[in-house]
């Protein structure tokens, strides 16, 4: 099974921007569906981006469209996750996985692999 290690979390002012990164211990980013989920402690995963395996073919949550990008490195094997115009609202530890459906799903059952989650903090 693949490992998954997120990092670039952080703490960030209202409006500010993080870039998160997913770096996977093999080359299997590119066979299979890669998802970026987040949790605040007490409360449901939720999900945040996907990307299809082909990475043709992207999903948003409706809280992020518009300021979350999701993208892949196939030659550094590395995930990320583009946060801009953050809010306090998207304070949580975020994770990202993969899953073997053919399409982006946003459901996190969907996903067999995680990362130990990065911590991002919005102060207002």
């Amino acid at each position: 099974q693949v490992q998954l290690a997120e990092s670039g979390g952080g703490v960030v002012q209202a409006g500010g921007s993080l870039r998160l990164s997913c770096a996977a211990s093999d080359r299997t980013f590119s066979t299979v569906t890669k998802g970026w989920f987040r949790q605040v402690t007490g409360t449901e995963r939720e999900f945040v981006a996907a990307m299809r395996w082909n990475s043709h073919g992207t999903v948003y949550a409706d809280s992020v469209k518009g300021r979350f990008t999701i993208s892949i490195d196939n030659a550094k094997n590395t995930m990320y996750l583009q946060m801009n115009s953050l809010e306090p609202a998207d304070t949580a530890v975020y994770y990202c996985a993969t899953g073997r459906t053919v399409y982006a799903s946003t459901y996190g059952g969907d996903y067999d692999s995680w990362g130990q989650g990065t911590q991002v903090t919005v102060s207002s």
